[in-house]
């Protein structure tokens, strides 16, 4: 089974590519471009006879202060304005790489490999990257879209359960978001983290094709698309509250149970509602696939997650922008007072959560 279709963006139109089995068959080549890889892929370069610059996909990689070591690499190993850049990994390679890719000698086109469930989901499309500044995550960025996205979904064999489920989750938020429709196939398609890689294909196709109608029809983050942060603004704050001890995907999982306490303590109902039961109990069981989760809220400081949320770029000077979701299901925005009663009401939601799952 494989799957191919194009992404229309302000630049042209872009291919992606779903079929098992190719990763080791494109890695040879990439012999002409250059390549920034994984630091976990080198040994498979190396049976394939493929040379890369390997970066280790942590965190403080994905930051202005790490991206001039890559770009003087880059310029070492002979990098032009013709050069074909490919990245290899998961969201802090393609972060890295894409805002690379848009400044270095003002621009080089690019292809993607993605390596994670939450990137062949959700990231490897949409052209977006995102570089933390010092403390502030996401800060900076650009859009420049790949020419080409490459995904095998056998890639997942090398991935632990967390990672699994991070991505699992991105995908179910996504679907939610497209509709009842997109959300249904998700849930159909039996998501779990013991999926087997034909299953997680079926997960990929419809997630990416969900999220290409947001994208395009959006593509600069002004109106439709902005509702993909649903689970977001509450999962940034847990996540750098953490210490980066949880992770995306699963933040994200928590943003969006904190989103549906936060309304349920303005007195919404969601009992009518089988979307969001199906998409809460999907999430309890990614969460909880995660051991790491309850030990990293016990020790997460609360305080330290309000200022997070408070400090978030989404937010406007006397509004939060929060992804709520209506008593129906339906994903909104909604522009929130900043007061103490509000602040107030995001810390009981945030409690709500911690209690559920520690």
């Amino acid at each position: 089974m494989s799957a191919s279709f194009e992404i229309e963006s302000s630049t042209g139109s872009y291919r992606v590519e779903v079929q098992r089995g190719s990763f080791a068959r494109s890695l040879a080549a990439f012999e002409k471009s250059a390549v920034v890889a994984d630091l976990f892929f080198e040994p498979r370069f190396k049976d394939a006879g493929a040379t890369a610059i390997f970066v280790e996909a942590i965190e403080e990689n994905k930051s202005l202060d790490a991206s001039p070591a890559l770009i003087e690499q880059m310029r070492a190993s002979g990098a032009n304005r013709q050069t074909q850049m490919v990245a290899v990994g998961g969201g802090i390679i393609q972060d890295l790489s894409a805002f690379i890719a848009s400044v270095y000698m003002r621009g080089l086109k690019w292809t993607y490999m993605p390596t994670t469930v939450l990137a062949m989901v959700d990231s490897c499309i949409g052209g977006k990257s995102s570089i933390n500044v010092g403390p502030y995550k996401n800060l900076v960025g650009t859009f420049h879209p790949p020419e080409v996205v490459l995904i095998d979904p056998d890639v997942i064999e090398t991935l632990p359960q967390d990672q699994r489920a991070s991505g699992l989750i991105e995908a179910a938020k996504i679907c939610f978001c497209r509709g009842d429709e997109a959300f249904a196939k998700h849930m159909a398609a039996g998501p779990s983290t013991t999926m087997p890689p034909d299953a997680l294909e079926q997960v990929i196709v419809n997630s990416l094709l969900s999220k290409k109608w947001f994208i395009e029809i959006d593509e600069f983050d002004k109106k439709e698309r902005l509702l993909l942060n649903f689970g977001h603004t509450f999962g940034h704050a847990i996540e750098g509250a953490t210490h980066f001890g949880i992770s995306h995907g699963i933040a994200v999982g928590l943003g969006i149970v904190c989103a549906l306490e936060f309304e349920r303590g303005h007195g919404v109902d969601y009992l009518k509602c089988t979307r969001v039961a199906l998409l809460e109990e999907h999430l309890n069981e990614m969460v909880r696939s995660s051991p790491a989760v309850a030990a990293e809220l016990k020790k997460m400081s609360m305080d330290d997650v309000i200022q997070r949320f408070e400090s978030d770029k989404k937010h406007g000077e006397d509004f939060y922008a929060l992804i709520l979701v209506e008593p129906n299901g339906d994903v909104v925005l909604r522009k929130v007072e900043r007061s103490s009663e509000t602040l107030a009401a995001v810390r009981g939601a945030i409690e709500s959560m911690i209690e559920r799952y520690v």
